[in-house]
């Protein structure tokens, strides 16, 4: 089957990721921000809320909000931010996104040159802001016709709902769409379900049980050759 459309993960596929902010780094970051009264409390009760809403939305394939985070660690321990959205903006603002792999970012443009559409389909807290600045900053930006982040759609992996809305954005019937990424249960047996093609990028090789029709490489940078020996290009 002919390949029309990538859609590509991105930490740990395209990109080595960035750190996850911690309480006592979002309460110093916090803490600068106008009209805002941050007791030390604050940290441990961030801690706290994250890691809570993580297994929450890990369990209801969901993503809330870094703002409601910090809006409920504020809650709980007397807080005061006003503006929880503008906070979760200067967070993100102050600390690192993620670092995209070169290699990764070739075998893109090469893609990206023999007229695919590409997608960037991810789990991130970041905003879309945040990750179009980490794109525009490493030149590749322009490569993506479309971003799919569970922080903007409110969903995660694997909940189909994702995927439907890679498949929409990808622009063509989803067998003609390939998902590539680094966890097998959320970048190739979840796409694959809903009718995608799919790559695991995979440096330990193929996961027992998986089935041979789903290509497995080491690096993204083999992808192009490996679209070229299958005929899928």
């Amino acid at each position: 089957m002919k390949v029309r459309a990538l859609a590509m993960d991105f930490g740990g596929t395209l990109a080595r990721p960035g750190p996850d902010p911690d309480g006592r780094t979002v309460a110093a970051i916090v803490r600068a921000t106008p009209g805002t009264l941050v007791p030390e409390a604050f940290a441990d009760a961030f801690d706290a809320v994250h890691r809570a809403v993580r297994q929450t939305d890990r369990a209801r394939e969901t993503h809330t909000p870094f703002a409601q985070e910090i809006r409920q660690a504020a809650r709980a321990c007397g807080a005061r931010v006003p503006d929880p959205d503008a906070a979760a903006d200067a967070v993100f603002s102050a600390i690192p996104d993620a670092h995209v792999d070169q290699g990764a970012a070739e075998a893109l443009r090469l893609l990206h040159r023999r007229g695919l559409v590409c997608v960037l389909a991810c789990d991130t807290q970041r905003p879309a802001w945040v990750r179009r600045r980490t794109l525009e900053a490493e030149g590749i930006a322009d490569l993506f016709d479309a971003l799919v982040l569970s922080s903007a759609l409110g969903v995660r992996k694997p909940n189909p709902a994702f995927y439907r809305a890679v498949i929409e954005a990808c622009g063509c019937p989803a067998q003609e769409a390939l998902f590539v990424g680094d966890t097998p249960s959320k970048d190739v047996l979840a796409p694959h379900a809903l009718g995608m093609q799919a790559v695991l990028i995979s440096l330990s090789g193929r996961p027992d049980g998986m089935e041979e029709s789903i290509g497995v490489l080491p690096h993204l940078r083999d992808l192009p050759h490996y679209l070229e020996t299958t005929d899928a290009l």
